[in-house]
C-alpha cells in the first residue's frame, strides 16, 4: 500500500507528522504551497513542492517543483491530491488542510470526501484531531482509548445504516443528515469502537 503525505499551510501537529515520517510511514512527502516552510521547520525535504505559492512567497529552487497560476479553477490541494493519484498513492495524509480561512477548510473537507469517494484512503491530521473520511458500504474501526471524543458527520445528504459501536452513545443502522448536529460529541471508553455506514459518507472526527 503506498501512502503520500501531503502538507499545507495551516497549522497541525508538527510532532506527529515527524514521528510517522521517521518512522518511514510516507512513500512519498509533498509540500503544498506555504507547508514547506512547515516541512522545513521540522527539517523534512519533501519529494515534490506544488502550487501557485502565493502563500509561500516565493517558488522553492534545488528541488522537484510544479508551479501554477494563480489564476486557476482548481485550489493547490485539489491539485496535489490528483498529484498524489497520479503516483499510484493507495492512502493520502494530509496534514494543514485544517484550521487558517474557513473557507479553505470547507473546500479541503469537501475535497478530502470526494476523493474518498473515489477509492482513495484519505484523512486529515490537525493540531488536535484526526478526520477519516468513511465511504459506505464501509467500517473504520478504532483502538480502545481512556477517554476522548469522536463525532460523526454525514458529508452527504443522507448516509443510511450508520453504526456506532463502543462508544459511549451507540447508534443500530440510523440515518444521518447533512442537516444536524447528530453524531456531536461521542465518548470513548476504553474499548475498541466501530463505526460503520451502509450508503453515503461520512467525516469521522477522533483523537489524535
Amino acid at each position: 500500500m503506498s501512502t503520500v503525505a501531503l502538507v499545507g499551510a495551516s497549522d497541525f501537529n508538527a510532532a506527529h507528522f515527524a514521528a510517522h515520517w521517521k518512522e518511514g510511514a510516507f512513500d512519498a512527502v509533498i509540500a503544498v504551497d506555504g507547508g514547506f516552510a512547515s516541512l522545513a521547520a521540522v527539517d523534512c525535504a519533501p519529494d515534490l513542492a506544488m502550487g501557485d505559492f502565493d502563500s509561500l512567497g516565493y517558488v522553492p529552487e534545488g528541488m522537484s517543483v510544479k508551479a501554477f497560476s494563480p489564476e486557476k479553477d482548481a485550489s493547490d490541494m485539489e491539485l496535489a491530491l490528483e498529484e498524489a493519484l497520479a503516483r499510484g498513492a493507495d492512502a493520502v495524509e494530509v496534514y494543514g488542510a485544517l484550521g487558517g480561512r474557513l473557507d479553505h477548510t470547507v473546500a479541503n473537507l469537501q475535497l478530502l470526501a470526494s476523493f474518498a469517494e473515489r477509492g482513495l484512503a484519505v484523512a486529515a491530521v490537525g493540531e488536535r484531531e484526526r478526520i477519516a473520511f468513511l465511504v459506505g458500504p464501509g467500517e473504520l474501526r478504532l483502538p480502545a482509548l481512556p477517554s476522548g471524543i469522536v463525532s460523526v458527520f454525514s458529508l452527504t445528504d443522507v448516509s443510511a445504516g450508520v453504526v456506532e459501536e463502543g462508544l459511549k452513545y451507540g447508534l443500530d443502522g440510523v440515518a444521518l443528515t447533512n442537516r444536524t448536529s447528530w453524531g456531536l460529541s461521542n465518548e470513548m471508553v476504553d474499548e475498541p469502537a466501530r463505526i460503520a455506514v451502509e450508503s453515503g459518507t461520512l467525516a469521522v472526527f477522533m483523537p489524535l
